[in-house]
């Protein structure tokens, strides 16, 4: 079965700088998308040949003047934005007591405010037209405690429960909304975490002390495995899907 439903779409991608958000891009670009893509910093994609699809621009998401500003730009210029898809993200490490308030805001200020303002701003001009679809990546720590990464945790159960009301809200429109939570995921902020050569391989196994279990799939995931996700999610054959959550995490959390 091909996926349909991309050639001509106008897609924003926010966190396109790298890992998913990079791979997601592309993924769009070669199904026929125009893709808007954004980081904190332009992100920077191999010349192609032709009419370029991948517009590149720098957008802090944590900026609600920014994220208003850019979608009534890609409106005017580009054109109707039909996918919006939330990737970026930060994470901060540290217990509770560790962690100071200015972390913690930060997180927030990215993880759950980006997706409000993005998805906000996109909301507003999808709803006159009556169609579109919006993807949020969270992840699978949104359901499940993790040791040291309460800040994180909870800023991605903020997103994931904000992506379902706004799913309620709209989908009477025709507009889907749906969440794709990764797990374990070979970018440099699954890396950032490791402390040497093995660390791939402790993430497989779990970790008894932190009370975390393994993958049961006994491999890590590459960005292109959460992008197949988000890719159906948005496609026509995912047109009766809506404020679903997506894990894909090779078993990582003992549920579906």
């Amino acid at each position: 079965m091909k996926l349909t439903g991309f050639d001509g779409t106008i897609a924003l991608v926010t966190g396109a700088g790298g890992g998913i958000g990079a791979a997601l891009a592309e993924h769009l670009h070669d199904s026929g998308c125009t893709v808007i893509a954004t980081d904190l910093e332009a992100p920077v994609f191999a010349a192609r040949a032709g009419q370029p699809r991948i517009h590149a621009c720098a957008l802090d998401v944590s900026d609600p003047v920014a994220v208003e500003a850019l979608v009534t730009w890609i409106e005017a210029r580009i054109g109707a934005i039909g996918f919006a898809i939330n990737v970026a993200g930060v994470l901060q490490t540290g217990t509770v007591v560790e962690t100071d308030d200015a972390q913690w805001r930060r997180v927030f200020a990215v993880n759950a405010d980006g997706v409000f303002h993005v998805s906000r701003a996109v909301a507003r001009v999808m709803s006159p037209r009556r169609k579109g679809a919006i993807v949020t990546v969270s992840s699978n720590a949104a359901g499940v405690p993790r040791h040291g990464m309460a800040a994180y945790a909870a800023s991605k159960a903020a997103a994931t429960m904000f992506t379902r009301c706004l799913g309620l809200e709209l989908a009477p429109l025709g507009i889907r909304c749906n969440i794709v939570a990764p797990g374990s995921t070979l970018t440099p902020m699954q890396t950032g975490m490791w402390a040497g050569p093995e660390g791939e391989q402790r993430v497989i196994e779990g970790s008894l002390e932190t009370y975390k279990v393994g993958i049961p799939l006994q491999k890590i995931a590459r960005p292109n495995d959460i992008v197949y996700g988000v890719m159906f999610l948005l496609s026509d054959q995912a047109g009766h899907i809506a404020m679903s959550d997506l894990y894909v995490d090779g078993g990582a959390t003992l549920r579906g």
